[in-house]
C-alpha cells in the first residue's frame, strides 16, 4: 500500500518584515534586517534591549472591537497568517470536508500578553475588572482553536508546547495525521510574542539574548564568532498541508511536498544544548529516514541559527553527525538573521522559507557575518544570496528542554 502524500497548498505570515509572505521573501533575499531597539515596553533596567517587532500593526484592520478585547496578540498574528494561508490555497473556495480539516499551532508562550495585561490589572484593580475569558485567551491551544472556528475545521485540533520547537513539531503533527488518514487538509504551524516586558526579562536575566544595544540590526549574527544572543521576534506562520490526490481533484496550486519529519530529545539539559549535537542530530536522521533519501541528497538546511554562542556550534555538530562529509557540501542558512528568534512561531516561518527555497531554488544570505568562528566551519550562506538546485531541504528546530524536530521538504515535480 502506497503511503499517503502529504503536499503544501497554502502559505501566510507576520513577521517583523511584514504582513504577508511576499514581504517576507522579499526581505528575506534583500537581506533586510529587523533588528531594532525595543519601543513596546521601557527596557530602560534590560541589560538587551534589541527585538524584532512587527511595526505598523493596525489591528482594527483585521477584527472588531468585540474580538479584540478578547484576543491575545499572539492569537491575532495566528488568525491573520491562516487566512492569508487559507486563501493562497483556496480550499473554501472548494468541496471541502470540515471533519476532515483540522488543525495544529505551536507556541511557546501562549497568550502570555493577555495573561501579563490581565493579571496587571487584577492586582491593581481586583478580580472584578478582569476579563470572563482571561484565563481561555492564556491557554496554548486558543489559536488553533480559533481558526478552526473561523474556517470550519472540524478535524484534528489542538496546540503543541516545545518551547522553539513548537511551530515544527505542529507542522510534523499536522503532517502525520495526513499520512496517517485522518485528516485530508490541515491548517498549520506557529504563533508567538514574547516581546512583552515580563518574557524579555526572563531572557535578559538567563543572559540568553544580545547586548549589541548600540547596532541594533546587527545584533543578530548566527555562526559568527562575536555572537552574543538572540534577539527576540514575534509572528506567526502557517501553512496549508494537503493530501497530494485530495489538492490534485481541486486543482490546488502546489508549492512542494512535505516528505519527512523526525523528532528527539537531547535529555542533556533545561536550558543549554547537547554540546555534541547528538540529540539534534537524531531528530534529522529520523526525518531522512520518514522521507526515503540519504544525507547526499539533501541541498540546503534552513538551520535553527539562534546566535547563541553553544546552541550555533551544537547545531553544526549535529549537521556534522548526520551528514558526515556532506555537511560541507551542504548550503545552509540563518533566517533569524534577519527577523530575530520567534519561539513558538520560528519553525513555522522557517519552513516557509525553506518551502519558498525549494520553489526558487534560492537560499537567502545569512546576515551580520564578519569574523569566522573555528567552532562553525559550514557553509552558512553568510552575507550572500546563494542559486542552487534544490530537490530536498530540511529545516532544523531546537527548543529549551532539549526539543529536537526536522523536517523535510521535497521538490514537487508532479
Amino acid at each position: 500500500m502506497n503511503r499517503r502524500r502529504v503536499v503544501i497548498t497554502g502559505l501566510g505570515a507576520v513577521t517583523p518584515l511584514g504582513f504577508n509572505i511576499k514581504d517576507l521573501w522579499e526581505g528575506l533575499l534583500a537581506g533586510k534586517s529587523a533588528g531594532c531597539l525595543i519601543t513596546k515596553f521601557d527596557t530602560t533596567d534590560y541589560a538587551g534591549k534589541v527585538g524584532a517587532e512587527v511595526k505598523g500593526y493596525e489591528p482594527e484592520k483585521y477584527f472588531s472591537s468585540k474580538d479584540l478585547r478578547y484576543y491575545d496578540l499572539s492569537h491575532q498574528f495566528a488568525l491573520i497568517a491562516a487566512r492569508e494561508a487559507v486563501e493562497d490555497s483556496g480550499f473554501r473556495d472548494k468541496d471541502y470536508v470540515p471533519e476532515r480539516a483540522g488543525s495544529v499551532v505551536g507556541t511557546a508562550h501562549g497568550g502570555a500578553t493577555q495573561f501579563c495585561n490581565q493579571y496587571e490589572i487584577m492586582l491593581k484593580k481586583g478580580m472584578r475588572f478582569i476579563s470572563p475569558l482571561a484565563v481561555q485567551m492564556m491557554f496554548s491551544d486558543m489559536a488553533p482553536g480559533l481558526i478552526g472556528i473561523e474556517h470550519d475545521l472540524k478535524g484534528p485540533n489542538y496546540g503543541t508546547a516545545a518551547a522553539c520547537a513548537s511551530g515544527t513539531i505542529a507542522l510534523g503533527c499536522a503532517y502525520t495525521h495526513i499520512v496517517k488518514n485522518e485528516a485530508d487538509i490541515m491548517v498549520a504551524g506557529g504563533a508567538d510574542t514574547s516581546l512583552h516586558h515580563f518574557s524579555m526579562a526572563g531572557f535578559v536575566r538567563q543572559k540568553a539574548v544580545s547586548t549589541r544595544n548600540d547596532d541594533p540590526a546587527t545584533a543578530s549574527r548566527p555562526f559568527d564568532k562575536d555572537r552574543d544572543g538572540f534577539i527576540v521576534g514575534e509572528g506567526a506562520g502557517l501553512i496549508v498541508l494537503e493530501e497530494l490526490e485530495h489538492a490534485r481533484k481541486r486543482g490546488a496550486k502546489i508549492y512542494a511536498e512535505l516528505a519527512g519529519y523526525g523528532s528527539s530529545c537531547d535529555a542533556f539539559h533545561r536550558n543549554a544544548p547537547d554540546p555534541e549535537g547528538y540529540g539534534a542530530s537524531l531528530a534529522i536522521n529520523a526525518a531522512l529516514e520518514d522521507a526515503g533519501i540519504t544525507p547526499e541528497q539533501v541541498d540546503y538546511i534552513n538551520t535553527h541559527g539562534t546566535s547563541t554562542v553553544l546552541g550555533d556550534i551544537s547545531e553544526t555538530k549535529a549537521i556534522k553527525l548526520s551528514f558526515k562529509e556532506h555537511a560541507y557540501k551542504v548550503t545552509n542558512n540563518s533566517t533569524k538573521s534577519m527577523i530575530g528568534h520567534m519561539m513558538g512561531a520560528a519553525g513555522a516561518v522557517e519552513g516557509i522559507v525553506t518551502v519558498l527555497s525549494a520553489v526558487n531554488d534560492v537560499i537567502h544570505p545569512t546576515i551580520n557575518f564578519e569574523t569566522p568562528d573555528p567552532d562553525c566551519d559550514l557553509d552558512y550562506s553568510h552575507n550572500r544570496t546563494t542559486e542552487k538546485k534544490i530537490n530536498y531541504a530540511i529545516s532544523n528546530s531546537m527548543g529549551f528542554g532539549g526539543h529536537n524536530a526536522t523536517i523535510c521538504v521535497k521538490k514537487f515535480t508532479g
